[in-house]
């Protein structure tokens, strides 16, 4: 198994106190050093996403509107969430770059999976702007890339952070090749698109303080007949950890045992319909602890 990640990420910054910080990802990838398992995983730093791919998913206003708003200097607030710095954008686009060269990679036959440690996160990100934390939304770009494959005609996108992947279903609402389950504590942030009722969107609310097993039977509940019915030929995972239960930003009650266990429901989908196929990358998960401990068993899962 391959882990994409970039040295870049951590230069983008955002204002003293913000839970989307370098320091998660620095800590999470010196926590799986000491583990020993990125000598266990091929540790791979992807290139820039094409500006081409970028606009298959993305309208070209909101590119423009990235790279004008990007600051020479210091920090910009596009919201009071969501923040750019001198090289946020070079970031975003190498996060877009692992998720599109894990695509590429698991369809070529190079790897069956991979996992991408990225940031800044994308799922919030909508077809016409950024949001919660999220500039350019990396496992949609990805996905509707994956479609120009001769032997992909059907994906999904499997998403369990805490919060609700807007953007990810804004994006893909207009591909019906793309299925999107996203599971998220409900009503909270960011509270656009989780009433969307179509075919190839599955939304699953939980509510304040849903536990372990809220979770896994919702999940069994929507997803599997969703996935049953899709077959998809390839899976997406947009893996937030930020459910955990020590979490600062929630309200949910997942452990590491739960991660584990959806993971292994996506493993077993992934087998029975995609070949195995699966791209994972980071979304949330603010305690650096949590996050850590979850993103391990979740790699465990995976591989």
């Amino acid at each position: 198994m391959r882990i994409y990640t970039h040295p870049e990420y951590l230069n983008h910054l955002v204002m003293d106190g913000h839970p989307e910080r370098p320091e998660r990802l620095s800590y999470l990838m010196n926590h799986l050093q000491k583990l020993g398992l990125t000598d266990d995983f091929e540790v791979i730093k992807p290139r820039a996403i094409p500006e081409e791919c970028i606009l298959a998913a993305h309208s070209q206003a909101h590119l423009d509107f990235l790279l004008a708003s990007q600051p020479e200097d210091g920090l910009l607030p596009l919201d009071p969430d969501t923040w750019m710095s001198t090289r946020s954008m070079s970031a975003a686009r190498l996060a877009a770059g692992a998720v599109f060269e894990g695509m590429d990679c698991v369809l070529n036959g190079s790897d069956q999976r991979v996992f991408c440690a990225v940031r800044p996160p994308g799922h919030h990100a909508e077809a016409n702007g950024a949001m919660g934390f999220c500039l350019l939304n990396s496992v949609a770009i990805a996905a509707i890339a994956a479609l120009d494959h001769t032997d992909v005609s059907r994906v999904a996108i499997l998403d369990f952070d805490v919060h609700h992947g807007n953007g990810t279903v804004d994006i893909c609402r207009h591909h019906p090749e793309i299925l999107v389950c996203s599971s998220f504590q409900h009503p909270y942030y960011p509270n656009r698109l989780d009433d969307l009722v179509q075919p190839n969107i599955v939304n699953t609310p939980l509510s304040e303080g849903s536990s372990g097993s809220t979770f896994r039977a919702a999940i069994e509940r929507d997803w599997l007949p969703a996935l049953e019915a899709h077959e998809p030929d390839i899976i997406f995972i947009s893996a937030g950890f930020d459910a955990h239960e020590e979490d600062p930003l929630a309200s949910l009650n997942l452990r590491e045992d739960d991660y584990r266990w959806v993971t292994e429901f996506i493993v077993a989908m992934a087998n029975q319909y995609a070949g195995g196929r699966i791209v994972s990358t980071l979304e949330g998960g603010y305690d650096l602890n949590a996050l850590a401990r979850s993103v391990t068993v979740h790699l465990e899962a995976l591989a």
